[in-house]
This record gives structure tokens, C-alpha cells and sequence, in this order.
């Protein structure tokens, strides 16, 4: 095990289905010798790959927090393979307060790792998962959505894979996900990935590793739930975890790549001019900035670089400079790809 002062209340090791919490050391004013409790479920059963299924590492992003928190529920350890577990919930103080970041540190969790064990709350958290979590794992997903200020349809994302082997194994888990779009890393990743994402940590230890974006827009919409869901179980019968699970037919999945993102330069109100999915063209234009705190001033208007398909869209109409406003995406072009 590694340095890290968090403890968790469940044997990794033990069969069955266990449930509590990793116990994170937080002494405060009101709580001299307190615990920040991050909830964790583990279910075990025979021999077969581990599989971490991850959710709440930004505390706005709520769609896979139900989706695990169901998924925790439902399965028993006789329904399983291997070793599952769930962190539906993994930086706990954001998820709980709703926000991106932890209200306790600032901490953004995907911008953390590797981690520091004695760092900030959030930071423990990253190195914890990293050197703790990882390790155990075959398989990390981590599920996201594009939270209070972003929408974005069901996409999953991966990168290449360092080996042929890997690369196959991430085109065979996206297919089983099925979500309707998958982004594609075209660079990067890797074991010498020095990515401070969960994705990054995970590619460094070995873990055949996928993330999601799913919805977002600080709500959660059926349609992307039961996706959600329906990829969930999806992934696990594809690695063996979930063997009496009988997928349905597969609704075929977009490859695409990310071309464009287009910011505010302005403070102001923005009016998109498209939506998402949309398909754009280079010199269309893509919405105005409005100062009704002036409004005998123009407004600005702002104009895509590229052509392709809006993949997500700000969703708040308040766009302060420097916000992103869409991410443009066009279909990938597998020629010339490979492996690193």
C-alpha cells in the first residue's frame, strides 16, 4: 500500500458485497479529529479482472452519480465476475456541495494527479486513487458530464491505446458502450502520460482506462440517464464482470475528434446561434455577445474556425471572458493512427 493517510473500511481482498467509506483525516475548527467520509462500495466474487467504476470526481456532474448509486443496489456479488468498485461520489466535499471544485480546498479532482498524501483534502484524494485504487484495476471508467456550465451529448472518450492489444481492447469496450458519439485522444496518454487527470492516473498504472461525457448543464435528462445506465452494464458484460447480462442491439457509435473551441473575449450575455449536433461550417456564425449594461453598444459577434459538429455548448447565458462557448468536433480520420 502506499503513504496515504486515508483508510478505507472495506477488505479489498474479502468475497462478497461490502459497502462504507475511505476515511480522509480532516481536522477543523468544529471537529478536532474529523473524517471526511467518501462513500465506497465492493463487491468480489471469484477470480476475474477488477474494475473501478468512478463518478463525482467533479461535484456538479450528477448523471453517473445515479447511475452508480442504482448500479450499487442492484448487483449482489453472485452477480459478478471478479472485483467491482464503485466511488460514486469521489471528491466527496464538491459532490456534496454540488460544485465543480471542493468547497474546502478549491480543489479541481481531475487536474490533481498523481496526488500529494499530504497535500490538500483533494489532493489526498487524487494520490489515494492513483496508488491505492489503480494498482488493484484491469478497468477504470470514469464518468462525467459537462456539469453546470456545459451540455453535451452521450460521448465516450478514449485515447489509442500503447499497444495494439490495447488499442483493440479500447475499440471493443466503445462499442460495447454504445454511446452515439466517442471522442478520440489522438495524442498523449500512455504509461509515460503525465496527464493530471483520472484518465492520465489510470493509463499510468496499467488500467485499460475510458471516460464519459453525459448530459450536463447542472440537470440530469432521462434519455441520457438510461444511457448511462444501459453503457454501464454494457461495459462490464464486455469485460466478463456481468456474464448473465444480455446486451441489447447495438446502435452504432460516431468517431470524432475535437477541431475547434471557441471562448468568450467579452463579459456579457451570449446568444448561441446553433445548438448541439448541430453541423457548422468555417465562417458560420456561431452566436453574439450582448451588454444590455450598455445597450446602445453592438454586440460581438463570433464566428467558428471550423467546420464540423457542436459536441457541447455553454449553457449559462452570463459568459464571462475566457469562458468556452462550444467544442467543435469532426469525424476522425483513422489514416496514419497509431499506437504509443
Amino acid at each position: 500500500m502506499s503513504e496515504s493517510l486515508i483508510s478505507s473500511e472495506i477488505d479489498f481482498e474479502a468475497e462478497g458485497k461490502h459497502t462504507g467509506f475511505l476515511r480522509l483525516p480532516h481536522s477543523v475548527h468544529r471537529s478536532a479529529y474529523g473524517r471526511i467520509l467518501i462513500p465506497i462500495v465492493m463487491l468480489k466474487n471469484g477470480s476475474g479482472p477488477t474494475t473501478l467504476l468512478m463518478a463525482g470526481n467533479h461535484g456538479d456532474e450528477y448523471e453517473a452519480q445515479i447511475a452508480l448509486s442504482k448500479l450499487s443496489r442492484e448487483l449482489e456479488a453472485e452477480d459478478i465476475q471478479g472485483r467491482l468498485i464503485i466511488l460514486p461520489m469521489a471528491n466527496f466535499p464538491a459532490a456534496q456541495a454540488g460544485t465543480r471544485t471542493s468547497p474546502i480546498d478549491g480543489g479541481n479532482l481531475n487536474r490533481s494527479f498523481p496526488g500529494d498524501p499530504h497535500g490538500t483534502p483533494t489532493e489526498m484524494i487524487a494520490h489515494y486513487i492513483e496508488e491505492d485504487l489503480f494498482p488493484m484495476c484491469d478497468y477504470f471508467f470514469d464518468f462525467h458530464s459537462g456539469g453546470s456550465s456545459l451540455y453535451y451529448p452521450a460521448t465516450l472518450l478514449r485515447g489509442l491505446g500503447h499497444s495494439p492489444e490495447e488499442s483493440a481492447k479500447l475499440i471493443e469496450l466503445q462499442a460495447a458502450f454504445d454511446a452515439p458519439y466517442a471522442w478520440v485522444f489522438t495524442s498523449g496518454g500512455g504509461r509515460a502520460s503525465t496527464a493530471r487527470t483520472a484518465m492520465g492516473g489510470g493509463n499510468r498504472k496499467g488500467a485499460i482506462t475510458l471516460m464519459a461525457e453525459l448530459g450536463g448543464g447542472g440537470a440530469v435528462t432521462p434519455e441520457i440517464l438510461a444511457l448511462t445506465e444501459r453503457g454501464i452494464k454494457r461495459l462490464l458484460h464486455s469485460t466478463g464482470m456481468l456474464p448473465a447480462y444480455v446486451p441489447d442491439a447495438a446502435i452504432g457509435t460516431r468517431e470524432l475528434m475535437v477541431a475547434d473551441t471557441i471562448i468568450a473575449y467579452d463579459n456579457g450575455i451570449f446568444e448561441p446561434y446553433c445548438g448541439i449536433e448541430d453541423e457548422v461550417k468555417k465562417g458560420d456564425a456561431a452566436g453574439a455577445i450582448h451588454f444590455p449594461d450598455t445597450p446602445w453598444t453592438p454586440p460581438v459577434t463570433l464566428v467558428f474556425q471550423h467546420s464540423g459538429m457542436v459536441l457541447c455548448k455553454r449553457v449559462p447565458g452570463l459568459v464571462e471572458r475566457g469562458d468556452c462557448l462550444f467544442q467543435i468536433a469532426k469525424s476522425l480520420e483513422r489514416a496514419g493512427l497509431h499506437t504509443g
